[in-house]
């Protein structure tokens, strides 16, 4: 038998196709059809890795904000329930110091509570002045309820409320027969306020001729009724206030300056509301406790953006014009969270309380309306609206006064 012996070109070593003669073996077409398969599947892979890479940036992203949501969601929780604890607070504090309106801690209103509480036992005649529903009857009853008169019942006279022809008998009392109608005898405030104290209130309307006799009772301590010539010995403390600057009334003669310095032995200036903003949260709650139970209507929050606006508004009717304002609110409240809604600053009002300047009552009105408008200009409802101007003037106006929307609002 005849035996082939393999060509050392043919075979390798460990008996496999030598490796040239392999590339020599395959065709041109078949290798680049390897090539294109390869490239193909090279492309698919990094297809698929970068879209495993989006999907877990996209996963990433979703869970991130996810996570930012719950946060900022925790956020508000816990502001709306330190907003509700604070309120808590303020409506238990309110409760604690009765149901009084004298209520606050600002240094203004503590000022004016010092000197009440260190006149009140001496006697002294006291001159509350101060503008119209800061309170000054509710010092009044402050000074006698602190002194040793209180026992008896604190007299009150509203000096503009009588008319000039009835003032004198109202003060001083009359005899039977005095005037046409007097058909009784009957006593005055002065003699009904023996032992106790005597509130004059709106003592810079008093008529001139009027002054005159009151000078002569707080001088001498004794009165004479009208139609008769006995002179009444009366013991009576003199608490009087007014609105209105006495000193300017001297100067145009319409007050006597010797009646002045009788009644300004110890005056006390009682604050307006735009002094002690700090104060009003306590007001409004003692006000939402007294009216929301007057109506039968629970209230349980005062919405952030109300109480702010109550604390930037100027406040030209004081305490009482807040009051009114609080009582409003309640009746037309739909539920539990109380929105208060600011009164229009009239252009009388401006002029009442010329000594603030003007500049300064108009950027208060603006921003309470922007604040009201949720700080959106155009539109219904927006602050022009409810200004009544036009947006255009609105902020320009907005520009001149230094007025800017805060960051936290957006337009």
């Amino acid at each position: 038998m005849h035996l082939v012996t393999p060509s050392p070109r043919a075979t390798a070593v460990d008996g496999s196709v030598g490796a040239d003669r392999l590339l020599t073996s395959l065709s041109p077409r078949f290798a680049s059809l390897e090539l294109e398969q390869l490239a193909s599947a090279l492309d698919f892979a990094l297809e698929q890795v970068c879209l495993a890479i989006n999907t877990e940036r996209s996963t990433i992203r979703k869970r991130a904000d996810e996570e930012l949501r719950q946060a900022l969601a925790k956020i508000e929780r816990l502001r709306d329930q330190l907003m509700d604890e604070n309120d808590c607070l303020r409506r238990e504090v309110s409760t604690l110091q009765g149901s009084s309106l004298l209520v606050g801690a600002s240094t203004a209103l503590r000022h004016a509570f010092d000197a009440a509480s260190q006149v009140a036992p001496t006697g002294a005649t006291v001159l509350l002045v101060g503008e119209t529903g800061t309170g000054k009857e509710l010092f009044a009853s402050q000074i006698h309820d602190l002194s040793p008169r209180r026992n008896r019942p604190m007299v009150r006279v509203n000096c503009s409320a009588i008319p000039s022809a009835l003032i004198e008998s109202e003060l001083f009392g009359r005899e039977k027969g005095a005037y046409t109608g007097a058909l009784s005898s009957q006593a005055g405030r002065f003699e009904v306020a023996d032992k106790s104290t005597l509130f004059l209130d709106e003592i810079g309307d008093l008529p001139l001729e009027m002054q005159i006799k009151l000078l002569r009772v707080l001088q001498e301590r004794q009165i004479e009724r009208l139609g008769s010539s006995k002179p009444i010995h009366v013991d009576v403390r003199i608490v009087a206030a007014t609105n209105r600057d006495l000193e300017k009334g001297i100067a145009q003669g319409t007050f006597r300056q010797d009646l002045y310095y009788r009644l300004n032995v110890f005056p006390i200036r009682v604050p307006p509301l735009r002094e002690r903003p700090d104060d009003i949260p306590m007001l409004v709650w003692n006000f939402v406790d007294e009216f929301s139970k007057a109506f039968g209507k629970p209230i349980e929050s005062v919405s952030k953006d109300s109480m702010l606006a109550l604390q930037r508004y100027p406040w030209p009717g004081n305490v009482r014009e807040l009051c009114n304002v609080v009582e409003r609110a309640v009746i037309i409240a739909p539920g539990p969270r109380l929105t208060i809604e600011l009164p229009p600053l009239s252009a009388a009002a401006v002029a009442e309380h010329s000594n603030t300047a003007l500049v300064d009552i108009e950027r208060h009105h603006i921003v309470a309306m922007l604040e009201r408008a949720k700080w959106r200009v155009r539109g219904d409802g927006g602050a022009a609206d409810l200004l009544g101007m036009k947006p255009s003037t609105l902020e320009s106006r907005m520009l001149k006064l230094g007025i800017a929307r805060p960051r936290n609002h957006s337009s």
